[in-house]
């Protein structure tokens, strides 16, 4: 079915519902998604005694703390697009940031696929059907998914546009849809003064409050006495103790957030998500359990930190469900309203599990990545070879089984993690009558969504070259 078709079907829906939207119990939602935070990365949940995150961390001691939360792709905007539509990739086809055409040209053996940039006009977005549904809705921080958040369904747009990351966490920003501040005035701590003023003013109706910061994203900036700090706790490099000041700067303002809420005696009605748009970054000094990071279709490029807190309604717990971000579109929208729709939606309602811890139904997670993507650091990446953080392919979860076909040499490798969250030892020689059911699995999955396989060769490929480049990266990761 085409997105046009889909909105319009959607429209027409949504406004028989009007009058149900204006229930008193429809809770204020924020959405706080941190840019780039690892799973690891936060107090709760790191291996480390680096990270200070206390008010992340009380969050989670009044949340559901979901352990098994994926991203719906590894890197920005195609995790947001799903996130914004509740559809995976090939719906809107959204890979990957900029050209499909990461990496040197010999090394790539396949033509990949076309990226899309930006989601389309007729893309029917989560705001636009909360807005439906008789919420304001403001958007503040990083939108990626087109020039300006305003025509998908926001009221208030601060500092969205297509901008994928700012080069300038001190005011002057340089950002489109937002006003410098004072010289040296930090961007997070603006964000957040943008939001409070702004759900102050909107308090009187239901309100939707996303806040995609950019932090912590690269460039690596935070103040010097802040980064010192974690120089003197023992992070010996001076980038990765700039990041985990960046981490305990956006972690204040997650606590101011908070405290507004108090304040204006909003906490009990809000629901607040927190969560990342896809891992971090493998860094030296944070060690993690998931193998790679940002980019990777390995756990650390996929698993994130999410917590679910509504203090009326929502029981603090730990679960284990597996989760993803095409989930959030219809489960706010149940939660809101309680009505059914014909969108065609691939996330689903766990709307029970967090109210009255009902199990979700099983089914699979799904990931479809027909492009490439350069190595962002051949020593700490983990890839499948150190020249690319992911070549084309797909990837599932289904129950504890992950299944990842790579597409140039139609290779599969297969991971139990329930014994192997670190993706060690691939078991696809070891279960073949595993490896055949999910196989048939994904096939079956990426025909239902007609996703694009690349076959066509690369004439610039060089097997050798590749080879030579590859054995010539190892040696600097593995030397004798």
């Amino acid at each position: 079915m085409k997105l046009g078709i889909l909105r319009v079907a959607a429209i027409i829906l949504l406004s028989a519902c009007a009058s149900a939207a204006q229930q008193s119990d429809n809770p204020n939602i924020i959405m706080i998604v941190v840019d780039d935070l690892g799973w690891a990365d936060v107090g709760y949940n790191q291996t480390t005694e680096f990270f200070e995150t206390p008010n992340i961390d009380a969050l989670a001691r009044q949340s559901i703390r979901f352990s098994n939360a994926y991203a719906g792709a590894a890197n920005c905007a195609p995790s947001r697009a799903v996130l914004m539509t509740g559809q995976y990739g090939p719906r809107h086809g959204i890979y990957t940031v900029s050209p499909s055409t990461r990496g040197d040209a010999q090394t790539r053996k396949l033509i990949p696929v076309k990226n899309v940039r930006g989601l389309p006009p007729e893309a029917y977005t989560l705001a636009e059907a909360l807005k439906k549904s008789g919420y304001t809705t403001g958007h503040f921080g990083k939108w990626h998914l087109g020039i300006d958040p305003d025509s998908q369904g926001f009221d208030k747009n601060v500092a969205g546009s297509g901008n994928g990351m700012t080069f300038h966490y001190y005011s002057p920003y340089k950002l489109p849809n937002i006003k410098d501040g004072p010289n040296g005035e930090y961007l997070t701590r603006r964000l957040t003064n943008e939001v409070i003023d702004w759900i102050r003013s909107s308090k009187d109706q239901p309100f939707f409050a996303y806040v995609p910061y950019y932090s912590v994203h690269t460039p690596f900036q935070a103040d010097e006495d802040l980064v010192q700090k974690y120089v003197e706790k023992g992070v010996t490099n001076k980038k990765e103790a700039t990041y985990a000041a960046m981490v305990e700067h956006m972690d204040k303002n997650v606590g101011r957030i908070l405290e507004m809420l108090e304040t204006e005696g909003l906490r009990k009605d809000t629901l607040v998500i927190f969560t990342s748009d896809n891992g971090g970054y493998k860094m030296s000094n944070f060690p993690s359990p998931l193998r790679a990071g940002k980019g990777s279709y390995y756990e650390g490029g996929l698993r994130v930190p999410l917590l679910v807190s509504w203090l009326t309604k929502i029981k603090p717990s730990d679960n284990a469900t597996p989760v993803i971000n095409a989930d959030f579109f219809p489960t706010l929208i149940s939660i809101a309203n309680n009505w059914q729709t014909d969108i065609l939606l691939d996330g689903v309602d766990i709307s029970k599990l967090l109210l009255a811890q009902e199990p979700v139904l099983k089914r699979d997670l799904f990931w479809h990545f027909p492009v490439y993507l350069q190595a962002h650091n051949s020593k700490t990446d983990q890839g499948q070879d150190p020249l690319f953080r992911t070549r084309p392919g797909s990837a599932m979860r289904s129950e504890n089984w992950k299944l990842i076909h790579y597409f140039e040499n139609n290779e599969y490798e297969l991971y139990d993690l329930s014994n192997d969250v670190g993706e060690t030892n691939n078991l696809a020689a070891t279960f073949p009558a595993q490896l055949d059911r999910l196989k048939a699995k994904l096939n079956e999955w990426r025909d239902s969504v007609n996703a694009p396989i690349p076959t066509k060769l690369n004439p610039e490929y060089d097997d050798e070259v590749n080879q030579a480049l590859i054995e010539e990266k190892l040696k600097t990761i593995n030397p004798l």
